[in-house]
């Protein structure tokens, strides 16, 4: 056998192993041998059968076994005498592998990168204090109750925080908007909808909202709009002017529950003290869950930038792919046309592909931390992942358990993100924290 190593990059390597033609007949006879036990002929008991029918018999399955025991063979000898820190093979080229002839086969792998790990004790975090203020405190209060607002009709002219029914129909250029985009009725003319007016969210149609404060019922105006440029809701439209058509059906005010008993008590609050204790009790665990997450990511640009190694090719491709897959369906479930995806593919795949290449390098580095910490999963971690799990999708415990005993790929893949999580909560527990003052 002969082993010669190629470069195609820092971390993906041919590995171009020789069989000499003895050794290929070797493992050719092994097979024979093998299939020789088992096998049925009329005439014969197992295992007595004539080689020469067995072969005849039994060809193909010869023929596929005796192929995937050189390429092993190859594979299992090369990596030895190598040497190679194997990640995992990208593709192998078996060459022709004939009984009577030598054979060359060519197994491309990727290595896992080799590094130093850097100090992760000590690295510089900042958070914001976790203490709510009373202007917060208050603004949530005031959030629970819009959460619980009605809407009565109102027989006045419309101000900012009513919702106001009202049809319209657009234009562009004197052109029906239902002309240029006629999918999307919503753009171009409805019978009725509902709009807040002024309201510090922008509605369906841009800047339509902060245009109806002073309109009474059966009022009709028209309004100008422009859309942004980059609008995604319907692409035709983005940077162009409207003009809409439109007309004040109904006018709902805003009204607040009153702090009383019954808010109180829907609210697992006994009094106005109790509901301001606990909602400053749920900010700052909110504010001490967004200073974690602020900790980790800071840790995680900090050892990034400690260490520079080569991340192997095929990890990236597959993270990167992971990382479009989700951005995906997050913005389908918002509506984003698909066509705005076609629009903006590169520049989805440049980005998508640099957030995986950050994502793997952490990865090898916290894996490499876990290893030298040496922090393991046990029951507990799977336990609590699962029972996590279990709430989120909806699901029983019970199930989970049964599809990971059936899914060995994902339960690794659990375990490994486990380790992960480990390993990074580990490093911030070992960072160095200061307070700043926090922003609007």
């Amino acid at each position: 056998m002969n082993i010669e190593i190629k470069d195609v990059s820092d971390t993906r390597k041919e590995l171009v192993v020789s069989l000499d033609q003895a050794e290929v007949a070797a493992q050719h006879q092994a097979v024979i041998g093998e299939i020789s036990k088992v096998a049925r002929l009329p005439g014969f008991r197992p295992g007595k059968a004539p080689a020469n029918l067995v072969i005849k018999r039994y060809g193909k399955e010869i023929g596929e076994e005796f192929k995937q025991k050189v390429v092993t063979k190859a594979y299992r000898d090369g990596l030895e005498q190598s040497k190679l820190d194997v990640l995992q093979i990208t593709g192998v080229d078996e060459g022709t592998i004939a009984a009577d002839q030598p054979a060359i086969i060519t197994i491309t792998v990727d290595l896992r990168p080799t590094f130093e790990l850097p100090d992760y004790t000590g690295l510089a975090t900042t958070v914001t204090s976790a203490e709510p203020t009373d202007a917060e405190v208050d603004a949530a209060i005031e959030e629970l109750r819009g959460q619980r607002a009605e809407f009565n009709v109102a027989e006045r002219a419309s101000q900012k925080g009513d919702y106001v029914k009202l049809s319209y129909t657009g234009t562009v250029d004197g052109q029906p908007i239902l002309e240029i985009v006629p999918e999307k009725q919503i753009y171009g003319s409805v019978p009725q909808t509902w709009e807040e007016v002024e309201g510090e969210q922008e509605g369906l149609i841009p800047g339509l909202g902060k245009q109806l404060a002073g309109l009474s019922k059966g009022d009709k105006k028209d309004v100008t709009v422009t859309f942004p440029a980059e609008f995604v809701g319907a692409p035709a439209l983005a940077g162009k002017t409207a003009v809409y058509s439109v007309e004040i059906l109904e006018i709902r005010e805003r009204v607040l529950p009153a702090l009383d008993e019954a808010f109180f008590k829907a609210n697992q609050a006994d009094d106005l003290a109790g509901l301001k204790s606990k909602t400053a009790n749920n900010l700052k665990l909110r504010k001490e869950y967004q200073n974690r997450q602020a900790q980790r990511q800071q840790v995680v640009e900090a050892l990034t930038g400690k260490v520079e190694f080569p991340v192997p090719e095929s990890l990236i491709e597959a993270e990167t792919q992971s990382v479009l897959r989700r951005f995906m369906q997050e913005n389908m479930r918002r509506g984003v046309p698909a066509e705005q995806f076609e629009k903006d593919k590169q520049e989805l795949f440049d980005n998508a592909r640099k957030a995986a290449t950050t994502r793997v390098k952490t990865q090898f580095i916290l894996s490499k931390i876990a290893e030298k910490e040496s922090l393991k999963v046990d029951e507990k971690d799977i336990d609590s992942f699962i029972y996590r799990e279990a709430m989120m999708t909806n699901s029983t415990p019970e199930k989970l358990v049964k599809e990971l005993t059936k899914d060995r790929e994902r339960l690794r893949a659990i375990q490994q993100s486990i380790i992960f999580d480990k390993a990074l909560d580990l490093v911030v527990s070992k960072a160095t924290v200061s307070t700043a003052e926090a922003t609007a």
